[in-house]
């Protein structure tokens, strides 16, 4: 994996301090149960340990950011949605009416929602973090999406918000997203920075049928042979990327800065790290893969972190809903750290007695 120069001024990621990992180990494994039978939240435990660096791990005020942007290339067909629906879907979040809404709050998660970039005007509202960059990116089929200087902009407005939500205490993180067309710019940030061909990357986002897939690939095709040269990692956001996407990709730098357990959604999110992953690949350290999403290209995106997610829901649909299903998980696996008994508080002879 090449590593490439971090722009100045973005946030900087230390490797996951590796301190404690014995003493967590030694606790994790001197529960009252067979060493290994709670599998993953062991191992999640363990991760979340070292992120804090703390041997009583917490769940503090976890939150989810959605960021919002209208893409260009939607003007090329490749959604079955107009663009107008990512404006009335953030009215729709506003209200507290979709699926991340009912999913935070079964999950007791906070949900911010911020319009990065959309193309059509938003009437203020409470509850919206109004930051866009341009009222929507360019059309990559003709042009780069960005300039360099607007897909930094919009990766410090999203770094800036992670730090907002750490000076509120906050110490799990995941990111949404909400955007026409944002499944085409993912496709082409996996196809290249990952140097998969683009037909493994393309799924059929909000619903395309059979004819609309083709041409959906075909327009990404041409738009990767466009702009052939574009290959180091800013080039490749700015012509290609979302301004929902450089959100996010700066939030992840930001939230690992923070030592902030990290929830990573699907395929989208998971475009948006392998941005901020070309920069600093220690971002991953601090990373949880929530779910696989059932969009095509996301597992190949897991298999390029060696990820093993923790949920396989058949789920498709973004906004960062399969990342905020985790919470519970994550609540689970530090409170097994805490609550349970070790053999010897609880006068029960282990294995080795």
């Amino acid at each position: 994996m090449t590593r490439f120069p971090c722009p100045a001024g973005l946030p900087a990621v230390a490797p996951l301090d590796q301190s404690l990992r014995a003493e967590l180990q030694q606790i994790i494994d001197t529960r009252t149960k067979p060493p290994g039978s709670l599998g993953r939240l062991e191992t999640l435990a363990r991760q979340m340990g070292l992120i804090q660096r703390s041997t009583r791990p917490s769940v503090q005020r976890p939150v989810m950011i959605v960021f919002a942007g209208d893409h260009g290339i939607a003007a090329e067909g490749v959604s079955p949605y107009p663009q107008a629906v990512t404006a009335q879907m953030v009215a729709n979040f506003l209200a507290g009416g979709a699926a991340i809404n009912a999913l935070s709050r079964v999950s007791d998660v906070a949900l911010e929602v911020v319009n990065a970039g959309i193309a059509t005007p938003l009437p203020s509202a409470e509850g919206l973090v109004d930051i866009p960059v341009a009222s929507g990116t360019r059309n990559f089929a003709h042009e780069p999406a960005m300039t360099h200087d607007e897909a930094l902009a919009a990766m410090h407005a999203g770094a800036a918000r992670v730090r907002h939500h750490a000076a509120l205490g906050s110490n799990v993180i995941g990111f949404g997203e909400m955007g026409i067309a944002n499944t085409s710019a993912a496709a082409c940030l996996m196809s290249r920075l990952c140097g998969v061909p683009i037909d493994e990357c393309v799924g059929r986002g909000t619903g395309l049928d059979n004819a609309g897939l083709a041409r959906k690939r075909n327009v990404l095709a041409s738009a990767l042979e466009r702009h052939a040269d574009a290959r180091a990692p800013l080039d490749v956001l700015a012509t290609f990327g979302g301004f929902e996407i450089a959100m996010m990709a700066g939030a992840y730098l930001a939230a690992a800065e923070a030592r902030m357990t990290i929830l990573v959604d699907g395929f989208i999110a998971t475009a948006a790290l392998l941005v901020a992953d070309a920069f600093q690949p220690e971002v991953r350290e601090y990373c949880v893969f929530a779910h696989a999403s059932n969009e095509a290209g996301h597992r190949r995106m897991l298999d390029y972190f060696g990820a093993q997610p923790l949920l396989s829901l058949d789920m498709r649909l973004g906004e960062g809903t399969g990342a905020v299903l985790a919470v519970p998980l994550l609540r689970a696996a530090v409170a097994f750290v805490n609550e349970m008994a070790s053999f010897d508080s609880a006068g029960v002879a282990d294995r080795d007695a």
